[in-house]
């Protein structure tokens, strides 16, 4: 059989292969991580706009944002809106009750507590944040650490941490006035130094969820630093729980400088301050000089109301 023989065929050149990206891990939000987090940041940046929007819906958001902006006021113009100087002394009108001339009555010394109770915000208002701010950057800083971590760092600052908290706030507060001083930075830090232990708690147990995902061995395996890690991968996905944290101390806050200037381990009198206006008139009591106490305590409990609401707003959101 004649048949031509087929020449063989050219060889063709193969393709070239593109590269292929390698699929980085997904995170908690579904979204893809690359090597600095940007992605996971991103992702949160645009969760951020449409919780806020949920946040602004709420009306308990709104009255806690409005009882909180009236003292900020009051701290801020406190001593240009009260109607009386709050530091004079006017014997004649001393133990005077509630009246057009004095809304909120007088006290043992003829000063005025409406005066006494708007200037009073100032120091608790001036205390609370910056104690509540150090404290957070040094709670997540050591949460952090412990968290992420672990190991024999995570055990005896965990030990240490758990100690610290045994301790009653009173016995705390006493050894950190005498190292202090019971002046407003001395507060602010003896505030701060109590509530960082709690904080790193909570950040501890955020970031022993998040240290399991896949985006953290992934940044690992790309050499970033321990640091890197913590607070550029880990810190953006646990900062929902580090904004609630700051909201609820910011509540407690105001109870402990309260309860500091109660025991007179805070502002020193004759400075309006709400706990030392208490601890020095609820001796009037028995008498029937109920406006001397019931007033400031009013001050501090819608305060602490006005936190609190907007802390359970914001935790309700975060959480939806």
């Amino acid at each position: 059989m004649s048949g031509t023989v087929p020449e063989p065929a050219e060889p063709v050149a193969p393709s070239p292969v593109e590269p292929v990206e390698p699929v980085a891990p997904l995170d908690r939000t579904g979204a893809y991580l690359g090597p600095t987090g940007a992605a996971a940041v991103a992702a949160a940046g645009r969760a951020t706009p449409a919780r806020w929007r949920l946040l602004l819906r709420r009306p308990m958001f709104w009255i806690g944002a409005g009882i909180l902006a009236f003292w900020v006021v009051c701290a801020i113009f406190g001593y240009l809106i009260a109607p009386y100087n709050p530091l004079a002394q006017n014997l004649l009108s001393a133990n005077t009750g509630p009246s057009a001339a004095h809304w909120f009555g007088t006290d043992p010394l003829g000063r005025d507590v409406l005066s006494r109770v708007i200037t009073g915000a100032r120091y608790i208002l001036i205390i609370t944040p910056l104690a509540t701010i150090l404290a957070t950057i040094l709670g997540t800083a050591l949460g952090l650490a412990m968290g992420y971590l672990g190991g024999a760092f995570d055990a005896v600052a965990g030990r240490l941490v758990e100690a610290f908290l045994a301790l009653p706030f009173v016995v705390v507060a006493f050894m950190l006035v005498v190292a202090f001083g019971a002046s407003v930075e001395g507060i602010t830090l003896i505030i701060a130094v109590v509530f960082t232990p709690l904080i790193a708690r909570t950040v501890r147990a955020a970031v022993l969820v998040e240290r399991h995902m896949d985006y953290v061995p992934a940044a690992r395996l790309l050499g970033e630093k321990s640091s890197r890690v913590m607070f550029v991968e880990i810190l953006p996905n646990v900062l929902p729980a580090i904004l609630v944290e700051f909201t609820v101390r910011l509540g407690y806050a105001v109870f402990a400088v309260a309860t500091l200037s109660f025991l007179g381990f805070g502002i020193q009198p004759p400075t309006p301050d709400w706990g030392a206006d208490i601890s020095a008139n609820y001796i009037g009591l028995p008498a029937g000089y109920w406006w001397q106490v019931l007033f400031p305590a009013l001050a501090i409990a819608s305060l602490v109301t006005a936190v609190i609401l907007i802390a359970d707003s914001t935790e309700q959101v975060l959480a939806s």
